[in-house]
């Protein structure tokens, strides 16, 4: 028995990279897949069917069932295409993670504005492209559901170089934790993710010739994290976020002190009373460990 029988999966991004990891680790537990992917560089250019349809033949040569999908999630029609897919092909969806994603690293001054609409099309218009219909789908059918979406410690801590993505993954978070409130009436659990994985989005930020870093931040690992989270092993959980790495899983929440208490308080009184107002250095989330 698998943790995910009986269970239909969209993995949006998943021709490589972390996204394939989730499809085979779903598709081992049981699930049917629909692997998602552009077949694009990581900067959003090009196209091509070839990584889906590679992911899509480790699956079934493993045994598992699974439909390729080269959509793009960056538009609306992609986005119905794409549960299309899982309904033509299986007749129900029940899990959905939004993983696509790509790059355009540069700092702000040298970010063009084509820099930034893409990254934010493909992050933060492709979750709701995607998560729409299949939510509505969800709602419809009253069998709750599970979604997934990939934000990171870029949006939700920082990241030097990264406004256009961190902005993306910002909005991405913001976008969950709404989305987890609209659907707790109907059973529809919503998860945000901040992973810490080696894949060809991230080669050149961790090294690529690092071998100890690519095996310790293999995105395999990640998925383990992302199956507790779709299935029924994390029970009625929604609106959380992890962060998970090749060696740590630990929940990222917004918090703060009880703050200064005072009517009428003044700029002079907020600098009087900083160790009051702001958390201590070390209790902030540390990325490291």
């Amino acid at each position: 028995m698998g943790l995910l029988d009986g269970k239909v999966a969209i993995v949006t991004g998943s021709g490589g990279g972390l996204g394939r990891t989730h499809a085979l680790l779903f598709a081992s537990e049981g699930a049917k897949v629909v692997v998602n992917d552009l077949g694009g560089s990581r900067d959003g250019s090009g196209a091509g069917s070839s990584m889906a349809d590679n992911v899509v033949k480790e699956i079934e040569e493993a045994g598992g069932e699974a439909v390729a999908n080269y959509d793009s999630v960056a538009t609306v029609e992609g986005g119905d295409s794409i549960l299309k897919s899982a309904l033509d092909a299986f007749g129900q969806i029940d899990i959905l993670v939004n993983n696509a994603g790509i790059l355009r690293d540069k700092t702000l001054v040298k970010t063009e504005e084509a820099d930034w609409d893409a990254v934010l099309a493909v992050h933060l218009k492709g979750t709701y492209c995607v998560s729409r219909p299949v939510f509505t789908k969800m709602k419809e059918v009253g069998n709750g559901g599970v979604i997934v979406n990939t934000a990171s410690t870029s949006g939700l801590i920082g990241n030097f170089g990264q406004c256009n993505y961190g902005a993306a993954k910002a909005g991405i978070a913001g976008f969950t934790r709404c989305l987890a409130l609209e659907g707790h009436k109907y059973g529809i659990r919503v998860w945000g993710l901040a992973p810490v994985a080696f894949t060809r989005l991230t080669s050149d930020l961790m090294g690529e010739e690092n071998e100890a870093v690519a095996k310790a931040l293999d995105p395999a690992k990640i998925s383990q994290a992302v199956l507790y989270m779709v299935s029924e092993l994390s029970g009625d959980k929604t609106g959380k976020f992890l962060y998970a790495s090749g060696s740590r899983v630990a929940e990222l929440k917004i918090t703060g002190p009880d703050g200064l208490r005072k009517d009428g308080f003044s700029a002079l009184d907020i600098a009087n009373n900083e160790g009051d107002v702001f958390l201590p250095a070390d209790q902030a989330f540390d990325m490291r460990g």
